[in-house]
């Protein structure tokens, strides 16, 4: 079963995001601040780890920079928030509450290496170890997310599902196509985008990570028009 993965890290982030909403009145600002705080820092640590397995430093950089001005003309997060504003009204949350809290999940438990890595390993090898590993993490985050946050990082389970169900699709009809030079730099990109949004959870620095999204294609488009358009170069140079 390729989705078992995706279903397990699913069911974690809404079992511990129900537990959450039950603590919810009974952890005071102060602990939940600090703990907010510390599973920022992980977080940050977390996209480290995955950011400097990079090998083209150059490509990392190109990828942020195109991505982010793709993201920023697409308007993406702006478009995220709105989709989480539209399930609020419909839901009758709480204003603001509801859309930051599946915003900010979404975000968080979509973006990264073990995201992608992991969905690529359970659709191209039924391996499932990356996604169960990751499930634990996200489900403490979301029981800390929804204490916080309240009900919208329930929903983020749904775009967890979506998403990584369609990587793992994806990668288990295209095993020639994933390389692994590819998977380590779409994995780089992600850790540096889990870094950005480790900086938003401790209040470092607010950054527009959904608008960064596209980086993570940049290394599939670089790697396929390298072998062709490389080639083209050298002889145009040598005639």
């Amino acid at each position: 079963m390729i989705l078992l993965g995706t279903i397990v890290n699913t069911v974690a982030i809404f079992v511990c995001g129900l537990l959450g909403l039950l603590f919810r009145k009974g952890i005071k600002e102060n602990y939940s601040d600090i703990v907010m705080n510390a599973v920022g820092l992980c977080v940050i640590l977390i996209g480290i780890i995955g950011a400097i397995k990079t090998k083209e430093l150059v490509l990392l950089i190109l990828s942020l920079v195109l991505g982010s001005l793709l993201g920023e003309f697409l308007k993406i997060e702006q478009n995220l928030n709105r989709l989480g504003l539209f399930i609020e009204k419909k839901t009758k949350g709480k204003e603001g509450s509801f859309s930051k809290g599946f915003v900010t999940s979404s975000l968080l438990f979509c973006v990264g290496s073990m995201a992608i890595v992991g969905s690529i390993e359970s659709g191209l090898s039924n391996n499932h170890q990356t996604l169960f590993a990751k499930s634990t993490l996200d489900g403490i985050t979301s029981l800390v997310f929804s204490s916080v946050m309240g009900v919208g990082v329930l929903f983020s389970g749904v775009m967890v599902f979506l998403y990584q169900g369609l990587i793992t699709i994806f990668a288990s009809f295209a095993k020639d196509f994933l390389t692994e030079d590819m998977i380590r730099e779409i994995s780089a990109v992600g850790g540096v985008l889990i870094m950005a949004i480790g900086l938003d959870m401790t209040g470092i620095k607010k950054l527009k990570v959904g608008n960064m999204l596209p980086a993570l294609l940049i290394p599939i488009i670089y790697f396929y028009l390298v072998p062709i358009v490389y080639p083209m170069i050298k002889q145009v140079f040598s005639a």
